[in-house]
């Protein structure tokens, strides 16, 4: 399996060596310049704005993603959290060695390590944003209604325009409408652009 490139980044020099041997320890990582990482590792004393302004000044890639190592309180949103490339935290009186390692791993991969605690505010706060903010207007957390989603999972699986009409009772004008509204509202130029968009997220 190969290691993950991590870089790290802890202001206090205990705290710096502690993390620096745990990842150096692991043949499941490799460290590396910030420029270059995968997962970037973050000491810091709490997840709030002058955290997530350090994470800014980092010269990370854009495709990297952050794993927290927290030592105080948590005070700020979890929509900002994502925003900012956050996918793991780690509360520092808890975290050892394995821990970390997995994290950083998780995050590489693709995958979150939230705490427990976390991940319930988490759901309630999307249930929240579904409920009070998308649902209204009919939209999902991913920015595409319902309608959307079977429009293009129908397309993902070959049905033509008119198959799909009859499969969800519209006209085929409403779905060639659907598809248009959807097309210019994520910058795609086609169906097949869409169809792409929809699968690289996860959303069919």
């Amino acid at each position: 399996m190969k290691p993950v490139r991590v870089a790290l980044h802890a202001a206090e020099a205990l705290t710096r060596i502690g993390l620096l041997t745990w990842l150096q320890e692991s043949p499941r990582v490799v460290l590396t310049a910030m420029e270059e990482a995968e997962a970037v590792v973050v000491a810091v004393t709490a997840l709030d704005s002058p955290a997530l302004e350090v994470l800014r000044g980092l010269p990370a890639p854009a495709g990297a993603r952050f794993v927290l190592v927290v030592s105080g309180g948590w005070h700020t949103d979890l929509a900002v959290v994502a925003e900012h490339r956050i996918r793991a935290v780690l509360w520092r009186a808890e975290v050892d060695a394995p821990a970390l390692v997995r994290a950083v791993r998780d995050v590489a991969e693709g995958r979150a390590c939230l705490p427990p605690g976390v991940q319930g505010t988490l759901l309630d706060q999307l249930e929240r944003v579904q409920r009070e903010v998308l649902g209204p207007r009919g939209l999902t957390a991913s920015g595409l209604s319902g309608r959307e989603l079977d429009v293009l999972r129908l397309l993902s699986e070959g049905f033509t325009l008119s198959e799909i009409a009859v499969e969800l009772n519209y006209s085929e004008r409403t779905i060639k409408n659907v598809l248009s509204t959807l097309q210019l509202r994520f910058g795609l130029r086609n169906r097949v652009q869409a169809v792409s968009y929809a699968i690289r997220r996860g959303l069919i």
